[in-house]
């Protein structure tokens, strides 16, 4: 019994150490490698594709095209930056906007940056077997979003 009171006294005196949340690590975000469509009901097509983790870091593409045969693409990168994984979408005609992944659970990734006029938020979700892509923001005082359910390219 005085063992026992003896180690409890040691732990009670022992002070706690405050570990440190274990950086994000694009390895994280596997489950969004591969190529991926949707079709909406108004017959706009968006495919995105993205390659797998390496040497810390994740390339991208996506492509919509509307009915009439008008296309736009986007080139994307997700990189281990000081700031943590960082979103970077490069679409014609604008500037390259970063977007820093905010902590959250396993099977999400939110990647913020306040200061873009929309989106402030770009969204990507494990939905079972889909990906579930989302952009999201304040546009004059209102939040808007634009959602996406992608299924595996055949």
């Amino acid at each position: 019994m005085r063992i026992i009171i003896a180690a409890l006294a040691l732990l009670a005196a022992t002070p706690c150490i405050a570990r440190e949340p274990t950086p994000a690590s694009i390895e994280d975000l596997a489950w969004m490698a591969g190529a991926w469509t949707q079709t909406d009901d108004r017959g706009v097509t968006t495919r995105e594709t993205w390659l797998a983790p390496l040497g810390g870091a994740m390339a991208g593409v996506g492509q919509a095209t509307r009915p009439d045969g008008r296309t736009s693409f986007e080139f994307m990168s997700i990189t281990t930056e000081a700031a943590g994984l960082t979103f970077t979408a490069r679409i014609e005609g604008q500037t390259p906007t970063p977007f820093v992944r905010k902590p959250g659970p396993a099977g999400e990734a939110v990647f913020e940056n306040l200061d873009h006029d929309f989106p402030q938020r770009v969204i990507y979700r494990k939905c079972g077997e889909d990906l579930c892509g989302r952009i999201e923001g304040l546009v004059d005082g209102q939040t808007r979003a634009v959602d996406w359910r992608y299924r595996r390219a055949p």
